[in-house]
C-alpha cells in the first residue's frame, strides 16, 4: 500500500509539532516509596515534520506509547520513550505530555484519621536528537488561606478560603526532579494551614485555629514558595501561579511569578 504520509510536500513549511493529542491511557508512575501508582493519563504526543514530508505516521505514536503504559514511569522511561520517537518518526524533535490525578497519603492533624488527596499533575518531556531530555514536573496544590486584612479590622473572625498554588518546574539535566510527595508538602506548608479530605470534629477545630493563627495574603503564600524553591538543589527554571477563590468577592485573588536560575 502507497505510504501518503512519506510524500514530498513543495510547500515549504516544517511543522514545529504534529502528533496526538487527548488520548487517554492508564500509566503507573513510580512513587516516592520505590513502589508505582496506576494513575489515568491525558497525553499530548508530538515530533517535529520537516518540511519536505507531507505528513507524519499517527498509528505510530499510540504504538510507541502502548508499552510504556505498562511500565512504572519516571524521567528515564520517558526519554526513553521520545528517543524511541525520535527513531521511529525520523524527526529531531520530539515532545510528550502526561496529565494525570496523582494521590497523597493524608493524616489529619489530631485524630489521625488517614485519607488520600488528588493533585493535578503533569509530566513534559522534550528531547532533540543527540541532546539530553528536558523535563518539566507540573503539580497544582490546595491549601487554605485566612486574610490578615479581615483578621485585622474585625472584632473576631476573618475570612477565609480554599487556594491553589500551581507549580511548574525545570532540573538541569544532571538533577534528579523532586519527589511529587515531596513538592505538595513543600508548597501546602506555605498556606495557612493544610487541606485534608477527611476531618473529624477535632480535626477541623485544629485546622480552623491553625489558619487564624497564620495569616497570609495571596502575595505573601507566592513570596514565601518563591523562597522555598530557590533553595532546590539543580532547579534551572520554575513558573508559579497562586490564586485564592475569596469567599467574600465574586472574583479571586491572584498572583504570579517566574524565574530562571543560575
Amino acid at each position: 500500500m502507497q505510504d501518503v504520509q512519506n510524500r514530498m510536500d513543495g510547500r515549504g513549511i516544517a511543522i514545529q509539532r504534529v502528533g496526538i493529542k487527548d488520548a487517554h491511557l492508564p500509566f503507573l508512575i513510580k512513587t516516592k516509596e520505590g513502589g508505582f501508582q496506576q494513575v489515568l493519563a491525558r497525553i499530548c504526543f508530538t515530533v517535529a515534520l520537516p518540511e519536505k514530508y507531507k505528513g507524519t505516521h499517527m498509528s505510530r505514536f499510540l504504538e510507541i506509547l502502548m508499552p510504556w503504559s505498562q511500565k512504572p514511569l519516571a524521567e528515564p522511561e520517558m526519554e526513553s520513550m521520545l528517543e524511541e520517537a525520535l527513531c521511529r518518526l525520523d524527526a529531531h524533535s520530539a515532545e510528550v505530555s502526561l496529565s494525570f490525578k496523582y494521590f497523597v497519603d493524608k493524616k489529619a492533624p489530631a485524630s489521625g484519621r488517614r485519607s488520600v488527596l488528588d493533585l493535578d499533575c503533569c509530566f513534559t518531556g522534550r528531547k532533540e536528537k543527540g541532546q539530553p531530555m528536558q523535563f518539566q514536573l507540573g503539580v497544582d496544590v490546595p491549601f487554605t488561606s485566612l486574610c490578615p486584612c479581615s483578621k485585622e479590622i474585625s472584632a473576631y473572625g476573618a475570612h477565609n478560603q480554599r487556594s491553589v498554588a500551581r507549580v511548574q518546574l525545570r532540573f538541569r539535566p544532571e538533577t534528579e526532579c523532586i519527589y511529587i510527595e515531596d513538592l505538595a508538602a513543600l508548597v501546602e506548608a506555605q498556606g495557612s494551614a493544610p487541606i485534608y479530605p477527611l476531618l473529624k470534629r477535632e480535626d477541623e477545630k485544629f485546622v480552623t485555629e491553625a489558619a487564624y493563627a497564620n495569616p497570609k495574603f495571596v502575595e505573601d503564600i507566592l513570596r514565601d514558595i518563591v523562597l522555598e524553591l530557590r533553595q532546590l538543589k539543580g532547579l534551572a527554571w520554575f513558573s508559579l501561579e497562586c490564586e485564592n477563590y475569596e469567599s467574600i468577592h465574586n472574583h479571586n485573588a491572584y498572583a504570579a511569578h517566574e524565574e530562571s536560575l543560575v
